[in-house]
């Protein structure tokens, strides 16, 4: 393979990562999604015991003491980039599978009215699949969301159109 044809389908790679058709709209959704998910991921460091490791071991996520931080560190970081409109797609991938395994570990327990798998069924007031839905509102809006930025992309606000915008499409840079 040639330099030139290894640098063409990388420029191909990164245009469709960064690229977007989506109208300024979607701003509103990068600001629902990311909001949402970097005051969750500060709130994992703050409140360790009751949001991050003590939760985590108490629902049966293993290793509790290391995916604590280390989801907050995700939902801190992708959360940044989805509000930025950076690297919104490579960013939502993450936080798609947070959520399901969020809605895997806690709500499907619900679901059931015990555990299910390794995870610990946590006292709600009831259960079942009215109780599940209820709980698992927010956790199934920022998992549509995070798929929904995934597939359109950043929008036309966004950090990444401003980088497709100013790299022209032959990868020619004026003045070089």
């Amino acid at each position: 393979m040639s330099i030139e044809s290894h640098d063409a389908r990388r420029m191909t790679f990164a245009r469709r990562v960064f690229a977007s058709s989506a109208p300024r709209a979607v701003l509103l959704i990068r600001l629902a999604v990311g909001v949402v998910f970097t005051s969750e991921g500060i709130q994992k460091f703050l409140y360790p015991e009751a949001l991050a490791a003590g939760r985590f071991a108490k629902i049966g996520i293993p290793a509790p003491e290391v995916m604590g931080p280390f989801v907050g560190g995700v939902e801190l970081v992708c959360g940044v980039l989805v509000l930025l409109g950076l690297a919104t797609r490579l960013a939502a991938l993450p936080l798609v599978i947070d959520m399901i395994v969020a809605l895997i570990s806690t709500k499907v327990p619900i679901l059931l009215g015990h555990g299910f798998w390794r995870f610990q069924h946590l006292m709600v007031p009831k259960h079942g699949f009215w109780s599940m839905l209820h709980e698992a509102r927010t956790d199934m809006s920022m998992l549509l969301g995070a798929i929904f930025l995934f597939i359109v992309g950043a929008g036309a606000w966004s950090v990444d159109a401003a980088l497709v915008r100013q790299r022209p499409r032959d990868g020619h840079v004026p003045g070089s």
